[in-house]
C-alpha cells in the first residue's frame, strides 16, 4: 500500500502541471500521483497526464473524466486513491522538496502506532507574481508542534488565520468512510473540503516546514478578485452549503468547543468574503444578493447570524449606506495586505 497519494485535478493545465508533478516525483515509492484530467479540450493535459503514467507507472495515475469542474476532480482522486493519507495539490501549485521529504518521513513515523492520524497540517507559502517577500502562512502559535494533539489543546486562531486546502493531508479512510463529496461544476469547494472532515478529525500533528507553495496570479486564476465577482453565485452557493453543514451538525459539533469555535470562525470569514465580493460589485442587484445572504443564515440558526453579525467582521459588512459599504471594502483591503490573499 502506498503511504500518500495526491490528487492533481487538471484542467488545460498545460502550461503549468509539469512543475507542479516534477515537484511530487520524489516521493518515489512511498507515493502515487493521481492526475486527474477534467475532460480537457484546448491542450495536451490529457497527452502530457498519459506521458507521466507511462514514464512512472508505478507512480503515476492519469486518470481521464468528463468535466465537472474542481470539486469534482478531487472526488474522482478520492474514489481512486490507495494511499493512507490523502493530499490535493493544484495544477499550478508545487511543493519543496526538503519539506515534502520531512512529510513522507513525518506520515511514515505515524502509521501502525495505537492513536491514529487523521490530519497533518503544514506551512504554506503564498506564491504571489510581483511580490518579493513571500507570506507564510504558519501555525507556531495555534498548534502544538511535532507531536499528536487533539482539538482541545490548540490554542485561539485568530481572525483570518485558519488551515486551508493547501495546509492539510486528511486520512484517505476518513474521508472515504464519511463520504466526504464535493459538489460538481462548482467553484470555491476547496473550502468545503477542509470544513466538512472537521466534526471527524480527532488526532492531528502539526509540522513545521514552508511545505505547499500556492501560486497566485494569473489573470484567470479562480481567486482573482475580478473572478471571484463574475462567479458570485457559486461563492453565495458554497457559503450556504456551509451554513448548512455547521447547522445540522451544531449539537455534535458543541460537544468540542474548540472545535465549534474554529468552524464558526472559519464561516465568518467566508461571509465576509461573500459580503465584501458582493459590495465591490457595486450592483443593486449584488447589495440585494447580500442581504439575501445574511437573511438565510438568520432563517437557518438565529444564534450563529447573531454572532457572525455581530462580530467585528460580521458588523464591518453590514454598515449602511455608500459610506458603511466604503469602510467595509477598506477593510478588506488590508486584510489583503496582511494575509496575502486574492
Amino acid at each position: 500500500m502506498k503511504l500518500l497519494s495526491i490528487a492533481i485535478p487538471c484542467y488545460n493545465s498545460e502550461a503549468y502541471m509539469r512543475k507542479c508533478i516534477d515537484s511530487l516525483l520524489p516521493g518515489g515509492e512511498d507515493v502515487e500521483i493521481l492526475i486527474v484530467d477534467d475532460g480537457s479540450l484546448k491542450d495536451n493535459t490529457a497527452q502530457i497526464a498519459d506521458e507521466y503514467a507511462a514514464k512512472y507507472p508505478t507512480i503515476v495515475k492519469a486518470i481521464h473524466k468528463e468535466n465537472g469542474g474542481h470539486g469534482s476532480a478531487v472526488n474522482a482522486g478520492i474514489e481512486n486513491a490507495t494511499g493512507l493519507y490523502f493530499k490535493v495539490v493544484d495544477s499550478d501549485d508545487w511543493v519543496k522538496e526538503e519539506a515534502y521529504r520531512q512529510v513522507l518521513s513525518t506520515l511514515r513515523a505515524q502509521t501502525g502506532i495505537a492513536s491514529v492520524l487523521d490530519m497533518l497540517i503544514c506551512n504554506f507559502v503564498y506564491d504571489k507574481v510581483g511580490e518579493k517577500r513571500k507570506k507564510v502562512m504558519h501555525y507556531r502559535h495555534i498548534l502544538p508542534k511535532d507531536t499528536l494533539f487533539a482539538w482541545e489543546d490548540c490554542h485561539y486562531f485568530m481572525k483570518g488565520h485558519y488551515i486551508l486546502m493547501h495546509s492539510v493531508i486528511f486520512r484517505t479512510r476518513l474521508l472515504k468512510d464519511n463520504k466526504i463529496k464535493l459538489p460538481e461544476h462548482t467553484f470555491y469547494v476547496d473550502n468545503l473540503y477542509v470544513f466538512e472532515p472537521l466534526p471527524y478529525v480527532k488526532n492531528m500533528y502539526y509540522l513545521d516546514v514552508n511545505f505547499y507553495r500556492y501560486y497566485i496570479g494569473r489573470e484567470d486564476q479562480s481567486v482573482n478578485e475580478s473572478v471571484m465577482i463574475s462567479r458570485i453565485d457559486q461563492q453565495i452557493k458554497v457559503n450556504k452549503l456551509m451554513v448548512d453543514y455547521l447547522v445540522d451538525r451544531k449539537t455534535e459539533v458543541k460537544k468540542n468547543k474548540r472545535l465549534y469555535q474554529y468552524m464558526r470562525n472559519y464561516l465568518e470569514i467566508i461571509t465576509t468574503v461573500s459580503s465584501v465580493l458582493l459590495i465591490r460589485s457595486g450592483t443593486q442587484e449584488a447589495l440585494t444578493k447580500k442581504k439575501e445572504l445574511w437573511q438565510y443564515i438568520k432563517s437557518k440558526d438565529r444564534s450563529l447570524y447573531r454572532y457572525l453579525r455581530l462580530g467585528i467582521m460580521g458588523g464591518a459588512m453590514n454598515l449602511p449606506g455608500r459610506g458603511g459599504r466604503w469602510v467595509s471594502v477598506e477593510g478588506y483591503k488590508i486584510c489583503q495586505k496582511l494575509f496575502k490573499f486574492n
